[in-house]
């Protein structure tokens, strides 16, 4: 039995967000595929995420000198180290986000930062960075108004390159993404585009 590990990075209702319903979709599929195994949810707009902030940098600090925490500090580190041993753990891990502002939802960014811990994800070697986890299937199902995959605004494309490239940070490089574009383009026939994603995903539910 293997953990697969959702993250789903929307403040939106599954409902009104297409990136989630994709995500559901291959979640239902995989769940046919995969009944024994176990299917574990992270909503970055319901959990608590900590922010890199004054406190984390203060604790941080303390781990080294090994001074006694204040509360507040000890807090978010140990919901850091929560997160990042959940993430840690999982077997297989699925994102979902829609492309906003050139790149993916906020949230998404300040969990990155909660599970690159030094001496846990990855750590340091005369060489430079070298990432600690053993390599796991990773999937982004990603949705976008608009076209950045190819074209003149590829270059303006922030979201699944930096996911990619965090990811190989940390040792995954079995990295794959489903990416529905142009939905806001209504020349494009942003109905087909769900269709071939939907059916593009539930392929992939039988293997991944």
């Amino acid at each position: 039995m293997a953990k697969l590990l959702y993250v789903k990075v929307n403040p939106k209702e599954d409902e009104n967000s297409d990136s989630s319903k994709l995500a559901n979709h291959f979640l239902q599929e995989y769940e046919v595929h995969n009944p024994e195994d176990e299917i574990e949810i992270l909503d970055l707009y319901k959990a608590d995420i900590p922010f890199l902030d004054v406190d984390v940098f203060r604790a941080w600090g303390k781990f080294a000198s090994k001074e006694k925490l204040t509360p507040v500090e000890l807090e978010k580190s140990e919901r850091m180290d929560q997160l990042t041993d959940q993430f840690m753990t999982a077997d297989k891990v699925v994102f979902s986000a829609p492309f906003w502002n050139l790149s993916f939802p906020p949230m998404l960014k300040a969990y990155m930062d909660t599970i690159c811990i030094v001496g846990k994800t990855f750590h340091y070697t005369a060489e430079g960075a070298m990432g600690l986890l053993e390599d796991r299937p990773c999937l982004l199902i990603e949705t976008r108004g608009g076209f950045y995959s190819e074209g003149p605004n590829a270059e303006l494309e922030f979201s699944k390159s930096y996911l990619q490239a965090i990811m190989s940070f940390l040792g995954i490089h079995n990295f794959q993404a489903v990416i529905a574009e142009g939905l806001d383009v209504n020349s494009s026939n942003p109905e087909r585009t769900r269709a071939d994603c939907l059916a593009e995903l539930s392929e992939l539910a039988k293997t991944f």
